[in-house]
């Protein structure tokens, strides 16, 4: 029967809803009364919600639920009289369910499935969690499916597995990130041994695409095929992202470790503890990545230029943008990427990351006057911590309840010319280690080998 309750919501906000209830246990085809979005603006004429209550009322009394539990899974068989003509017909099957992003992919065949297997240290039956919002168990074995048709390899499953663990983390707030209009993508920033070994990009075109780092994209493409098919996250229906960016791939890419000023730290090892070495991820969630051109035109100093590109890196951050209210308080404006060759000047003239946090932080702070004319002021008060509520006393108003809050992550082409600034969506920033199966060099040594043998074809 289910929980007699009535949701009242906008006509386009329905996938959204029945994945909401659906993912707290209720039935997902519980009683709505729906009205168009014109009703839910401000100043709305409301009489059309007082002329349909008795809509309300039989939603509470009498609706019952028609939904079956859903039974095991089942293998789909498709056949064509050549390989190319069973592949043609196993993607129009997923893409005609609504199971693929649009892209070929590879169907999970149960050999595929038990070869990514080999790249877990679970057993294929563990559960790691619900997928929010829409709540579907996933197993060690659902990540696996998901890995195979994105084109991936056992040796990529560890790291899956850890940023979905991550993506779970109820500080994260997914539910909300999976089915908001603001267009989040996740962005996992990978440290230790496993990101070389793996070849996921630290370097140049770090957000791909790459031919020569290709474990990025899979496993981002992935994620993002659980996010659709485990939790709901179908575009105008259980996700309502107006545009959708790097919604393909997400953002998986690793820090430039050998890179690193003497001195600096992991981004990982500041952000959540881990030692140097430790193979680990960091889950953050952005909604736009620019490119700032930080270099001098003529025959700047190095000092005059870093100073020059801190700036142009300012005025990126000096906006009165409301996403920053949502990670005011433990999460993140956004993630400042530098390359190896910037992080080191900055670093010859006594630059250190907590330095260089400090300055965007002061520098970026925003007039409070701006942000009442951005209507900034009116989200403040029903933020939902009280650091940010009560941040809306402060004048200048700065993007982060602490410096320590701006990320800093040292990646990308070993060039002066540019810095990377990932606006932030982020109410949280997630650290999770990454669990390694005892054949993980083997399978490692499979893959170089492979990779050598298709070479000298």
């Amino acid at each position: 029967m289910g929980i007699p309750t009535v949701v009242l919501t906008r006509q386009e906000f329905v996938g959204v809803v029945k994945n909401a209830v659906s993912g707290i246990g209720l039935a997902p085809d519980i009683a709505m009364v729906t009205f168009p979005t014109a009703n839910f603006l401000p100043s709305a004429d409301l009489s059309p919600v007082e002329a349909r209550k008795s809509e309300f009322y039989d939603g509470l009394t009498k609706w019952v639920s028609t939904k079956v539990r859903a039974g095991a899974g089942r293998l789909l068989s498709v056949e064509g009289e050549t390989y190319e003509e069973a592949l043609n017909k196993a993607n129009e099957l997923l893409v005609a369910n609504l199971w693929g992003d649009g892209l070929p992919l590879w169907p999970a065949t149960q050999d595929r499935v038990n070869w990514i297997l080999r790249g877990a240290a679970l057993l294929r039956t563990h559960v790691l969690g619900k997928f929010p919002p829409r709540g579907a168990i996933v197993t060690v074995e659902a990540c696996a499916i998901a890995l195979a048709m994105a084109g991936g390899r056992p040796e990529y499953l560890p790291v899956l597995i850890a940023i979905v663990d991550a993506f779970f983390d109820p500080a994260a707030m997914s539910d909300l990130l999976q089915a908001t209009s603001g267009s989040p993508f996740a962005v996992a920033i990978v440290s230790g041994p496993v990101a070389k070994q793996i070849r996921l990009n630290s370097g140049f075109g770090l957000l791909g695409p790459d031919p020569q780092h290709p474990a990025g994209a899979s496993i981002g493409r992935a994620l993002r095929l659980m996010q659709q098919n485990l939790g709901g996250a179908l575009p105008g229906t259980g996700t309502m992202a107006v545009f959708g960016q790097m919604r393909f791939t997400n953002a998986v890419f690793a820090e430039d470790e050998a890179g690193l000023p003497a001195g600096w730290e992991l981004h990982t090892t500041e952000r959540h503890g881990f030692k140097r070495g430790t193979n680990c991820v960091s889950l953050a969630f952005a909604n736009g990545a620019t490119n700032v051109f930080r270099r001098g035109a003529k025959k700047e100093t190095k000092e005059e230029d870093v100073i020059q590109g801190l700036q142009r890196i300012v005025q990126y951050l000096r906006v009165p943008d409301i996403h920053y209210i949502y990670g005011y308080d433990e999460g993140t404006p956004g993630i400042v990427v530098l390359s190896n060759v910037v992080a080191g000047d900055l670093a010859s003239l006594g630059w250190t990351k907590d330095s260089i946090r400090e300055y965007l932080y002061e520098h970026s702070k925003v007039p409070m006057e701006e942000m009442r004319k951005a209507g900034g002021i009116a989200w403040m008060e029903i933020a939902s911590t009280e650091v940010a509520r009560e941040s809306m006393k402060l004048d200048p108003w700065p993007i982060a309840s602490k410096p320590a809050n701006i990320d800093i992550v040292v990646a990308g082409g070993g060039h002066s010319s540019h810095a990377l600034w990932m606006q932030g969506y982020c109410p949280g920033v997630i650290g999770r280690e990454i669990k390694l199966p005892a054949t993980f060099d083997q399978l490692v040594s499979e893959a170089d080998g492979a990779r050598a043998a298709a070479k000298q074809q």
